[in-house]
């Protein structure tokens, strides 16, 4: 077989080295939705040697427009088992490991293995779970969410964290994306984002900790805001 990653050894700044890397590498993905379907097939296609993915939910019809690892053949399956499916046939070298159960509280060990944790949760309680529990075991979360045409991405690495960013008593409990608008193309935006964010991570680049990106899907204009922690500010 050729090199699947020939493209990416040539880039500076990557070579064997950088692939390596990622072979060696393993991402926890939370939540098999919009986000962690296109940051999960460009993360197993690159080269990440292992992926655990964690979702609880079932593929419906209605997620079809924006989750690409589903087709119809897949509604009233497992998520985190048709997407660990539908990677296999494209990345093979990708070993998958799939927990169908929430992250909470009580199952943040799902995350004991990760070096790097992928946050596609469209929830305010499955955020701060895996931001809890990415914190309690230092490990970097490359974070996204969408809403509608709008789109945002970041990591959170440790100098700066999700509450720095969405404090509790100021997004308070305005729960998950079902049943709001969502357009299937931002989604994917937001999501190779996040993948590349990722890599970047895995590799020792910049990864833009301490930014927070925010996409307009009607315009394809990126405005970036600088974030810091609330720690240090009130200081």
């Amino acid at each position: 077989m050729a090199d699947p990653f020939l493209r990416q050894r040539v880039l500076p700044g990557f070579g064997d080295e950088g692939q390596e890397a990622l072979r060696g590498a393993h991402v926890a993905i939370v939540g098999m939705g919009g986000l962690g379907c296109p940051a999960a097939q460009y993360l197993a296609t690159a080269g990440v040697g292992s992926l655990t993915l964690i979702d609880s939910d079932r593929v419906a019809t209605s997620n079809l427009h924006r989750q690409i690892l589903f087709g119809p053949e897949d509604v009233g399956r497992r998520k985190a088992e048709a997407a660990a499916d539908a990677l296999r046939r494209v990345a093979p070298w990708c070993a998958t490991t799939i927990a169908c159960e929430r992250l909470t509280q009580d199952s943040g060990a799902l995350l004991d293995a990760a070096d790097l944790v992928v946050d596609g949760t469209d929830t305010w309680t499955s955020r701060r779970a895996v931001a809890a529990a990415a914190r309690e075991r230092s490990v970097p979360v490359v974070w996204g969410a969408v809403h509608g045409w709008y789109g945002q991405v970041t990591v959170f690495g440790g100098a700066v964290a999700l509450h720095d960013v969405y404090p509790r008593d100021e997004v308070g409990e305005l729960d998950r994306c079902e049943g709001q608008g969502v357009v299937g193309a931002v989604c994917g935006q937001i999501g190779t984002a996040m993948a590349s964010r990722a890599l970047a991570v895995l590799l020792g680049h910049d990864a833009g900790e301490g930014r927070l990106d925010h996409l307009d899907g009607r315009t394809g204009r990126w405005r970036e805001v600088r974030v810091r922690s609330r720690a240090r500010t009130h200081a």
